[in-house]
């Protein structure tokens, strides 16, 4: 294996992305990947996530997570969700071919990860500076480096990544059938992590709830995506959306610092921090989140034991 050095406690990155209010940005980031049109055709082709969307969600939460937080296991865990992605490829319903390893689809998938990043930390964390935006940039290309990947998409400066993103935005993604079914969300199943929550109380909040996710969602959507999709903005729209970030970083003053964090960041904090022996082992997703035992031996599956 090549070397790479992972990103550590001093990065701004574990300060922000494994943060419980990355999740705000899951329907965002879903949507954002699957308007590329070689990663939509390989959702619509291969991925059985809308069959288990909650599922797949929490438990992609754990690898993705540990490329950053699983220090010197970073890379084998980066190199173990490359291997995911091997057998997605074909050709989509306008003769295109593709394929999820194609250095520029890849990275896109990642690029989204990175903005995700400044998304959480604009919205609901209080803002960044220009500085702390291009240390956040220098540390995605690190990162990025984990997967041993072509390096030849990825932009060399932050302001080469700017005009990259938009012209992504504006000449690239498309609004296509694995954005849309993303982004339909008003019948989703209840989470299986609320099984003390009743049936009928989920279906009566689901509608309203969800309803608020995308509309939160579509705030943070560059204008050119925003009229690719069709939908509208208003200055009261921008106006009510800022004050919930704020209402959301406010809230989160009172979670203790620990409880911030998905569990597989967590445990990344806590033997960084010397609570736990370097050495213990990986936290893997509980077995409520594994995909149906049909397809648990799958190659394009996290699927631990």
């Amino acid at each position: 294996m090549t070397q790479v050095e992972p990103l550590g406690p001093d990065s701004l990155t574990w300060r922000i992305f494994g943060d419980w209010r990355g999740l705000l940005i899951a329907l965002w980031a879903g949507s954002m990947q699957n308007m590329h049109p070689e990663l939509g055709a390989g959702v619509e082709e291969h991925s059985q996530f809308f069959n288990e969307r909650w599922e797949r969600l929490f438990r992609s939460l754990y690898p993705i997570g540990g490329v950053i937080y699983d220090g010197d296991r970073a890379h084998r865990t980066a190199l173990e969700v490359r291997g995911y992605h091997d057998t997605i490829k074909g050709t989509d319903k306008h003769g295109r071919r593709y394929h999820a390893l194609n250095p520029g689809t890849f990275y896109w998938a990642h690029a989204t990860f990175f903005v995700s990043t400044l998304l959480i930390a604009e919205n609901f964390m209080g803002g960044l500076t220009e500085r702390q935006k291009r240390t956040l940039f220098d540390e995605h290309v690190r990162w990025y480096r984990m997967y041993d990947m072509s390096m030849r998409p990825v932009p060399k400066t932050w302001e080469e990544f700017c005009e990259y993103w938009d012209h992504m935005c504006r000449e690239v993604l498309e609004d296509n059938k694995a954005t849309r079914d993303v982004l339909d969300i008003e019948e989703i199943a209840k989470p299986a992590a609320l099984p003390w929550l009743p049936d009928a109380l989920w279906r009566l909040v689901r509608g309203p709830a969800m309803r608020g996710f995308v509309w939160l969602t579509v705030g943070m959507y560059d204008e050119p995506v925003r009229e690719k999709l069709g939908y509208t903005w208003s200055a009261r729209d921008q106006r009510l959306h800022r004050l919930v970030g704020k209402a959301i970083g406010v809230a989160f003053r009172f979670v203790p610092f620990e409880r911030r964090y998905h569990p597989r960041a967590r445990a990344g904090w806590r033997r960084a921090l010397g609570k736990d022996p370097a050495n213990t082992p990986l936290v893997e997703t509980p077995a409520r989140n594994l995909p149906p035992v049909g397809e648990r031996d799958s190659p394009t599956h996290y699927s631990p034991a």
